[in-house]
């Protein structure tokens, strides 16, 4: 009985919590979205006040979360680590693609390679482990573009013109690239095709954290026929959802399954 009621005030608690975690509030508005009691609410505010985790708000009858929470939210943020949580993830997509799987996180006006799992098939592509692209070229590099916001791509242009051509299909002029990024964020994956090596396309999409904020990017790549070939839908969706698993690991509540629907 007593593990059953500790059980109860343990979730009383994180259901407080959570509802404060979307803003102030008052105590009957805190007991009517968790179903409890007023009288229970007030007791458990009491304690939590207390204890530093809970602190009045800005309006008389108004609570918010204390400070104290902020150096226990700080550790859990601390142990994130990208390849960590990627690597798992990362070597199920090279099991069924056998294509060269990669992890790049940005560094300004570029995306950086930090993992790197070499294809079956091809494993003498570009961006190698530590390596770079300009965000306007690639798959990995272009959903971390395409995520930002639309100001920032005028500003990456402007920065950067004229911008750095690997290819004839490189997207090189504002318009283009505009465009390209416009198609990628709204399909949620990017697609490169030959933009940085002839015979060679890739598919990426953005990994974000619990704030919406874009951590990475995943993509494979490997020749053009196999990449953008008969299993291209089937890998595609593959990589959208190892994405979404990814993000889900820093906390992200953004999961599309609508873009599951690819084929």
């Amino acid at each position: 009985m007593a593990t059953e009621n500790n059980l109860m005030l343990v979730r009383k608690v994180s259901g407080l919590l959570d509802h404060l975690a979307n803003g102030e509030s008052s105590a009957a508005d805190i007991a009517d979205a968790i179903g409890e009691p007023r009288s229970s609410i007030y007791r458990l505010l009491a304690s939590l006040q207390a204890e530093g985790l809970v602190e009045p708000g800005s309006r008389r009858g108004k609570y918010r979360l204390g400070f104290k929470l902020l150096p226990l939210a700080t550790a859990v943020v601390a142990r994130f680590d990208e390849r960590t949580f990627a690597r798992p993830t990362m070597e199920r997509i090279h099991e069924l693609t056998g294509e060269t799987v990669f992890l790049c996180v940005p560094r300004r006006d570029e995306a950086v390679c930090i993992e790197r799992i070499d294809g079956k098939r091809v494993q003498s592509l570009a961006l190698q482990l530590g390596g770079t692209l300009p965000l306007h070229a690639g798959a990995a590099a272009r959903s971390i573009l395409a995520h930002r916001d639309e100001d920032e791509w005028d500003a990456y242009i402007e920065r950067n013109a004229p911008l750095l051509r690997f290819t004839p299909s490189t997207p090189v002029e504002p318009g283009d690239l505009r465009r390209v990024l416009a198609a990628t964020r709204a399909g949620g994956i990017s697609i490169s095709d030959q933009d940085v090596t002839l015979g060679v396309a890739a598919l990426g999409v953005p990994i974000t954290d619990y704030r919406g904020r874009l951590r990475a990017a995943l993509s494979i790549s490997g020749v053009r026929e196999s990449i953008l070939g008969p299993d291209s839908a089937t890998w595609r969706a593959a990589l959208v959802e190892a994405g979404q698993e990814i993000s889900r690991a820093f906390g992200s509540d953004v999961a599309r399954p609508d873009l599951l629907d690819l084929g």
